[in-house]
């Protein structure tokens, strides 16, 4: 008998309200097990909303969510184990340090050998000579790789990354990419981002869902959306599909 293969994450008709204001409109996806998929969007698109819930951190307003086949709005505490984020706009509390961080947060994953993983993970990731420095003492690089330490910790199968390299200089920004391409191939992890870097996209992601105005309007790898597109970046489809929108915008106003 075939055993069946569900997709990591499955989000079906996903919305979420916020009074009167849609911050996600009935969007609809899969990412498949061991992909490095992109969300991306202007700012107010969804794409931290779109995360938030996949994390149980927002309730929907209406649709599904499925991760590892878990219904999500009933089974969160079966998924969350397997999973874990990261994003350099929620900051780890500043008093504490490096190790008292990953302490903390290993301990409620509750990972076996814990002073051995955060060793593990402060050599590979280059944080070794901080740890016992204060979080809010870092540096924007730092902080990065102590956040990504901080996802790693229970060597997740689900990645969820929001801006993974945003107000990083360029070297430390292909550092963190190099990174996470090695612990995916490693690993064979799912990863899902969201970014504004399309470089970044291009370089990293199997596919790519653009969102507009909580919608995803288009889907597809990066060469594909870039051939549909006509186009020689996905910079440049970016701009396309955000431009058309802010020109349809203005047409249904006037």
């Amino acid at each position: 008998m075939c055993r069946v293969s569900h997709p990591v994450i499955q989000v079906s008709a996903l919305s979420k309200r916020f009074g009167d204001t849609v911050a996600v409109d009935g969007i609809d996806f899969a990412v498949p097990s061991g992909a490095t998929a992109a969300l991306l969007g202007g700012n107010g698109a969804g794409k931290t909303t779109t995360l938030s819930m996949l994390l149980g951190l927002l309730l929907p307003t209406a649709g599904q969510i499925r991760i590892f086949d878990e219904d999500m709005l009933r089974h969160r505490y079966r998924v969350l184990p397997r999973m874990n984020f990261s994003s350099p706009y929620v900051d780890l509390p500043h008093r504490l340090t490096v190790r008292q961080n990953l302490t903390v947060y290993g301990r409620l994953y509750g990972i076996a050998r814990l002073g051995e993983r955060i060793a593990e993970l402060a050599e590979d990731l280059q944080i070794a000579e901080f740890l016992e420095k204060p979080t809010g003492k870092l540096s924007a690089g730092q902080k990065t790789r102590v956040a990504l330490a901080k996802a790693l910790l229970n060597a997740p199968e689900l990645l969820l990354l929001d801006e993974p390299t945003a107000s990083l200089d360029p070297d430390t920004g292909d550092w963190v990419r190099s990174y996470l391409e090695r612990y995916q191939r490693g690993s064979g992890a799912t990863i899902l981002l969201a970014s504004h870097n399309m470089g970044e996209v291009e370089r990293l992601c199997t596919e790519v869902m653009m969102m507009r105005r909580g919608r995803i309007v288009d889907r597809g790898s990066p060469c594909a959306l870039i051939e549909r597109y006509g186009r020689d970046t996905l910079e440049e489809v970016f701009l396309d599909i955000a431009r058309s929108g802010e020109l349809r915008s203005r047409e249904a106003a006037q």
